[in-house]
């Protein structure tokens, strides 16, 4: 089979290492490419770190987080949904929560810079509007990608592209979609978003009560507990790691986590999610509506 302008890339950036992010709309292949330059890397005897900042499509750790994967076998390709790090978002959107997606896609990256041979960052496909520009200039700002892989079928992300040449200094590479690439249809986006989150509140699940000045955002005093009835949460380490997801439940007038991380728990973290737990169908949260009955302003 002849060699695409994919192949070709990954083969120059396997050589040249550092840090590449990958920019593209839904269904244009990142994770695809992603998969090929990480087997590329082992192949090339180099270890690469995978983060994986995709919050609604993740295909490392949970929806709703920022996972980071240690790719230094070819062992771990086959556990690539089994983080080694997590960083809490707490929605599947980057609306309203660009500040959390980029901390948390910074953090890791500079947790493994100077460690890794090759970082490897997948984004999300908000590309468009103020929010999608918004989000992927504050993630160049703090990664410092070395090299920008821009995945297109027109010319949807020429503005992205365009100010990342006028504002930054990455390499940016321009390709099309593969032709071995197939668009999944937003059915079969939330039927895997909901499969993943059932994995990450799969049973056996630990019921702990919990405290109102555990949760951040702290909540209000006099807050009505039963408006957190299955409200997401992040578990945290108290070292600014996520261990895993919670669910909250309000029941006999005392608010409880359900959870299955079972050692160091310092803290929750409060999602802008709810999540049926049925069928692990999520609808949005306005927090600020939740704990002071204000709209969005």
């Amino acid at each position: 089979m002849p060699e695409t302008a994919h192949d070709l890339l990954i083969q120059d950036l396997t050589v040249q290492g550092g840090v590449v992010m990958l920019l593209g709309a839904p269904d244009t292949g990142k994770t695809s490419f992603a998969r090929r330059f990480l087997e590329s890397a082992i192949a090339a005897g180099k270890q690469a770190a995978y983060i994986d900042a995709d919050v609604g499509q993740t295909t490392v750790g949970p929806p709703a987080c920022v996972g980071l994967k240690w790719v230094r076998e070819r062992g771990d390709l086959e556990t690539l949904e089994e983080a080694d790090e997590l960083r809490f978002v707490g929605s599947i959107s980057p609306k309203h929560l660009v500040l959390q997606e980029v901390i948390a896609t910074a953090t890791l990256v500079d947790q493994v810079r100077g460690e890794a041979d090759l970082i490897v960052i997948d984004t999300t496909g908000a590309i468009s509007g103020v929010t999608g520009q918004t989000l992927k200039f504050h993630k160049l700002e703090l990664c410092r990608p070395d090299v920008l892989v821009a995945l297109q079928r027109g010319s949807e992300i020429e503005p992205i592209i365009g100010m990342a040449r006028r504002f930054f200094s990455a390499d940016v590479r321009v390709l099309g979609v593969h032709p071995d690439v197939a668009p999944a249809s937003p059915v079969e986006r939330s039927a895997l978003r909901a499969e993943k989150f059932a994995r990450a509140l799969a049973p056996p699940l630990h019921r702990w009560k919990v405290r109102p000045t555990v949760f951040a955002p702290s909540l209000p005093t006099g807050l009505d507990l039963e408006r957190l009835h299955d409200v997401l949460v992040g578990v945290h380490d108290g070292r600014g790691r996520c261990l895993g997801l919670g669910l909250l439940k309000h029941e006999d007038g005392r608010l409880l986590v359900l959870t299955n991380v079972t050692d160091g728990m310092k803290g929750l973290r409060l999602a802008s999610l709810r999540i049926d737990p049925e069928t692990f169908d999520t609808s949005p949260v306005n927090l600020r509506e939740v704990m002071f009955g204000l709209g969005d302003r």
